[in-house]
């Protein structure tokens, strides 16, 4: 079975998953796949595998975090104000040989 980032990193390498589905996948809560996923990344990345991290956005404005380096979403859109947040999604490819990792 493996530890539980090794099973964290074992799912990312399917499709993209938000927090919520990996803490369904994974059967932890939200807060707690929350305290994982920054040492998730860099185990990935350690590995030379891909870390891709698809940006959160507001689902009332289409405002896209682009630019956002946590991990955890926003709680409002700077935009708009809402709080109608979407993502972000996470994954893990296959090694990436001297690219961009997103």
């Amino acid at each position: 079975m493996g530890t539980l980032r090794q099973r964290m990193i074992a799912v990312l390498q399917g499709s993209p998953m938000d927090r919520r589905q990996l803490s369904q996948a994974l059967r932890i809560s939200e807060k707690e796949v929350s305290a994982h996923l920054p040492h998730v990344a860099r185990s990935v990345v350690s590995q030379g595998l891909g870390w891709h991290v698809q940006p959160a956005y507001c689902d009332t404005c289409g405002f896209a975090f682009k630019d956002r380096k946590r991990l955890s979403p926003p709680s409002k859109c700077p935009r708009c104000r809402t709080s109608r947040i979407v993502g972000p999604w996470f994954q893990v490819r296959a090694a990436i040989r001297g690219g961009h990792q997103g």
